[in-house]
């Protein structure tokens, strides 16, 4: 289980942070700008617009984001700095392999005249095979080739992770999926915009099928099969809210008892097809029903439907990386669910997916370039320096026993901290990149990473592993391995500044740190012990206590509301919204702990306290499409920049006494009425 600060988005600004760059500049940076503030706001009616007011108004989105925010400035700094990598590394490696290896990538992702011609060749034999498939037996073993090769991955997730209620051992983990569309909610909900959304998918299925050779009417049958066929799939799935209950998802299974219960999913003969070596005592499946309906859906559905559905994912999964026929359709397709003007350009969609492919070796280069060492020795301070709070804060708490108290302590003493990048880089042994095969550099890269993960069954748990790569604007915990991780690409201003003050450090990366943190204790990782197990450590007092106020969290988020009538999704955000909540309040706590924190000195006009709070507003601010708003509401777990920032807010009584809110403010929460958890 991973908890990420903020929902990635693909972003837009300029390389001149002095917490990445290794040039410090000497220029005095106005951290609390007055002129991105709306200051005819009163900040107790709406702290977010006082903080960020003018900013808000004055900033366009960028025709090709959906989103324009502080998190989506330094995304942007972090993508030109790649761009600018890739391109050295294309034109001039020298003798450096990491060089040779990205930069053929890069070369061969950017010969877009290569591309062209090849249209749909890259997929036209896995579509051939697919067409003479002759009986549903057929089917399923190429279902399994189509997975073990990382060409498609139809009906289920599969995978291997560490056992939740063994963390010492790496285990086969089955989750439901099979669907295209963002959410169940999309093929299941009525109303006009879900609609607008299901006739546009299917004309992206219609033109992908005519790309591929099929005329008019067949294209259109075949879209109108995959949707129906999709749409019964997704009956069948858990909720994004269901599925936040790591016990409801941990359900073991022998190898043979799943088939007992799976008669047309062999999973004796599916396991070795998909390059499994070994037969695995026993695996976990998320949703056992799930499977048991797909398994039912093997028997009913046609075998001529079902490779209809094969062939659809094997162009879906293709079709970004096509020629711009698809590229083009792909774009119109996401167009009906953000909103996003226009495409994003090819040299920034090619180093993203670079740097997914090649994390650990594009970020070698990204840190020897960017990342000034001493933000980490920095960071480990402010870490620690959060620690300390967090544990006089949990020795503190009038509603968690004497008993419990010394288990969340362990917990919390246990944390492991990543900063800025892996003490190991993978290497890719074995991986082969070709200048002039993009297509081919692509499949090898995602077959590569197949066999790592397969390949780790027996072996023991990786803990030098990170799940980001080190250019990323955002951070993590997992609840797993007990960790808290912090990339490079988010140690930057409005986050961290060597030269700002205490409160700009710790109203920016000190909550974000204290977020990770908190994450070890909300509704989810609290079920976890301190070295990541699946175990209740609470007594049931305690735990009803936290309850109670986790679900005042639920119901202050519930009364959130975008775009005039979309709600948030208070148990879909829980997790997040409580490690806000956490996050500020220890964060606050430590900054208090400084000299800073300690005085009433003002700079450029706010004190200490107003500093602090300013800046974890200025994080927050962004603009975004009202497409990419409503599908985030159904699909993202974290809620709108405006309620991360004022939500917490009304929560803390620090925030009160600085901007003098009182009650009849929209803002004030009765001192009673306040939630208090960490």
């Amino acid at each position: 289980m991973r908890k990420y600060f903020l929902a990635l988005a693909v972003v837009a600004a300029l390389l001149c942070s002095p917490a990445v760059s290794k040039a410090q500049g000497t220029v005095k940076k106005k951290f609390i700008d007055p002129a991105n503030m709306d200051l005819s706001v009163k900040p107790g009616d709406n702290f977010y617009l006082y903080a960020n007011g003018t900013w808000i108004k004055n900033t366009p989105i960028p025709s090709s984001k959906t989103r324009w925010g502080s998190f989506d400035a330094l995304s942007e700094e972090s993508s030109l700095a790649l761009k600018g990598l890739l391109e050295d590394a294309a034109k001039a490696p020298g003798d450096n392999p990491l060089m040779k290896r990205v930069g053929d990538f890069y070369s061969s992702a950017m010969d877009s005249m290569a591309i062209e011609k090849l249209g749909y060749k890259p997929i036209k034999q896995y579509l051939n095979d697919i067409e003479f498939l002759s009986s549903k037996a057929e089917v399923l073993k190429y279902m399994n080739f189509l997975r073990a090769q990382s060409i498609s991955s139809p009906l289920y997730r599969i995978g291997v992770g560490q056992d939740a209620k063994d963390v010492t051992k790496y285990i086969i983990s089955i989750g439901q999926g099979g669907t295209t569309l963002p959410d169940r909610d999309y093929y299941l909900k009525n109303d006009a915009r879900y609609q607008k959304i299901r006739t546009d998918y299917t004309q992206y299925m219609v033109t992908l099928f005519k790309l591929c050779g099929e005329n008019e009417a067949k294209a259109m049958m075949n879209a109108i099969i995959v949707m129906q066929l999709e749409t019964t799939i997704a009956q069948a799935q858990m909720s994004r809210v269901e599925m936040r209950d790591p016990k409801k998802l941990y359900n073991k299974f022998s190898v043979d008892g799943l088939t007992e219960n799976t008669p047309n999913l062999n999973w004796q003969n599916i396991l070795p097809e998909l390059g499994y070596k070994t037969k695995p005592d026993s695996l976990i499946v998320s949703n056992p029903k799930f499977l048991v309906y797909i398994d039912s859906l093997l028997a009913k559905v046609s075998l001529p439907d079902w490779k209809t559905y094969l062939k659809w994912g094997v162009m879906r999964d293709a079709a970004p990386f096509l020629s711009s026929p698809f590229v083009d359709a792909n774009f119109a397709y996401n167009q009906s669910l953000s909103g996003q003007k226009e495409q994003t350009p090819r040299w920034q969609r090619m180093s993203g997916l670079i740097d997914r492919q090649l994390g650990d070796l594009l970020g070698q280069l990204y840190v020897d370039k960017y990342f000034n060492h001493d933000a980490k020795v920095r960071m480990l301070e402010l870490v620690h320096n959060l620690e300390s709070a967090f544990e006089s804060r949990i020795k503190k708490l009038d509603w968690m026993s004497e008993e419990t108290k010394p288990r969340a302590l362990a917990k919390l003493h246990a944390f492991t901290e990543k900063i800025g990048f892996p003490d190991k880089w993978k290497n890719y042994a074995g991986l082969e990149i070709k200048a002039d095969d993009f297509l081919g550099n692509l499949r090898r890269c995602n077959q590569w990473a197949y066999e790592e993960n397969i390949n780790k069954l027996g072996k023991p748990i990786d803990k030098t592993e990170w799940g980001m790569t080190p250019s990323t604007v955002n951070a993590y915990y997992s609840a797993l391995k007990n960790e808290i991780v912090f990339p490079a690409g988010i140690l930057r201003f409005p986050f961290f500044d060597f030269n700002a003050d205490d409160a700009i450090n710790y109203g920016g990366i000190g909550a974000v740190i204290g977020h990770e943190m908190t994450h070890g204790f909300d509704d989810q990782g609290r079920q976890f012990d301190a070295v990541g197990n699946l175990q209740d450590w609470w007594n049931k007092s305690d735990a009803d206590e936290f309850k109670k106020r986790a679900d005042e969290v639920v119901e202050q988020y519930n009364g959130y509301v975008i775009l005039d009538t979309l709600h948030v999704n208070g148990k879909l955000t829980l997790g997040e919204n409580l490690a806000d909540l956490g996050g500020l309040s220890i964060a606050y706590e430590a900054f208090k702990n400084t000299k800073q924190g300690k005085s009433n000195k003002k700079i450029d006009g706010f004190t200490p306290d107003q500093r602090f709070f300013l800046n974890w507003s200025q994080v927050w601010r962004n603009n975004i499409l009202p497409e990419a708003a409503a599908q985030r509401i159904v699909t993202d777990s974290h809620a709108p920049g405006v309620h991360r920032s004022n939500g917490p807010l009304t929560n803390i009584d620090a925030f009160y006494k600085a901007f003098d809110v009182k009650p009849g403010d929209p803002m004030y929460k009765a001192p009673e009425l306040r939630t208090r958890i960490w």
